[in-house]
């Protein structure tokens, strides 16, 4: 009898003793899963900020490669495998996700070396400015230095002429140009200004619009003002102007009615000066800051001009 429980007692410890190892590998397996399954909530709501709690169903499937782990049925072997391949996945999502944050920041730097650079290109217009031109009428007459009485031709005088000539000529265009007088005095300044630009009087347009800025600032035709003393520079040959008084719209009054149309142009204006690379920047600015937002027309202009570009 005595002997009988003494084998009892010995086979129930030898299979306690082959049942703790399972145990212990299944304990840590959960373990396993537990920390993998923080991690994964950890990076979906980085990858997915605001989205679902759900787990997503990962790319990489789990190694199913024939072996022997594949043709075991023991399930803790198989739960290991599949934990395997769980870490797999997490790790290549991880370094998806610092990549990805890694891209970013480089985008973020060169966006903002970009801009600092295009403040500081145009913030001195005296730095790509041409000489603004100056109506025929309004040019100051400058008189020939003094010369003595024995060298004064008579014939010489006779150029002089010309110049008044052409004066009279512009002058009578500028006057064909409707002044509007509904009330409005702000409006029919600028609406002024647009009918100059129309009739291709770029330099009496000009003046006529920087009047408008200048002395209404923050009227809702300042944003008018600004993007047609562009387009009139632009029409003129004036592209370095043009890209000044573009960016300067866009820059002073971004929710302004025309600063999609002025970054728009101002790419346009880039690239006529050569400089593609600024032209494209400005495109990708214009679709970065407005969108869908932009109206219609600027958004075929730009695409148009964007291709035009090389963009």
């Amino acid at each position: 009898m005595m002997m009988r429980q003494i084998n009892f007692l010995g086979a129930a410890t030898i299979a306690l003793a082959a049942a703790m190892p399972a145990a212990a590998q299944d304990n840590t397996v959960v373990k396993r899963v537990e920390r993998l399954e923080k991690e994964m909530r950890a990076v979906q709501r980085s990858v997915f900020p605001g989205g679902s709690p759900t787990f997503f169903e990962g790319e990489i499937a789990p190694d199913n490669t024939p072996g022997e782990r594949a043709r075991t049925n023991a399930p803790v072997i198989d739960l290991t495998a599949r934990v395997d391949a769980l870490e797999s996945q997490l790790q290549t999502l991880t370094g998806q996700t610092e990549q990805n944050a890694f891209h970013l920041r480089e985008l973020e730097k060169q966006f903002t070396a970009y801009k600092a650079e295009v403040e500081k290109r145009f913030a001195d217009p005296a730095v790509v400015t041409e000489p603004a031109a100056t109506p025929a009428s309004l040019a100051p007459t400058v008189k020939p230095p003094a010369a003595s009485t024995t060298t004064v031709k008579k014939p010489a005088d006779k150029p002089a002429a010309k110049p008044a000539t052409t004066d009279a000529a512009r002058l009578a265009l500028v006057k064909k140009v409707e002044v509007p007088a509904s009330g409005n005095e702000t409006k029919d300044a600028y609406d002024y200004g647009y009918r100059l630009w129309e009739a291709k009087l770029y330099p009496e347009a000009q003046a006529q619009l920087k009047t408008v800025v200048t002395k209404w600032p923050k009227s809702s035709q300042a944003s008018f003002a600004q993007n047609l003393l562009g387009r009139a520079y632009l029409d003129e040959g004036k592209p370095s102007l043009a890209a000044v008084a573009f960016y300067n719209n866009y820059k002073d009054r971004p929710s302004g009615a025309r600063a999609p149309h002025s970054l728009m142009y101002m790419g346009v204006a880039l690239d006529k000066l050569g400089r593609k690379a600024d032209a494209c920047k400005a495109f990708r600015e214009l679709d970065e800051v407005y969108g869908d937002k932009a109206p219609q027309d600027v958004r075929t202009d730009a695409a148009a001009a964007k291709t035009k570009a090389g963009c």
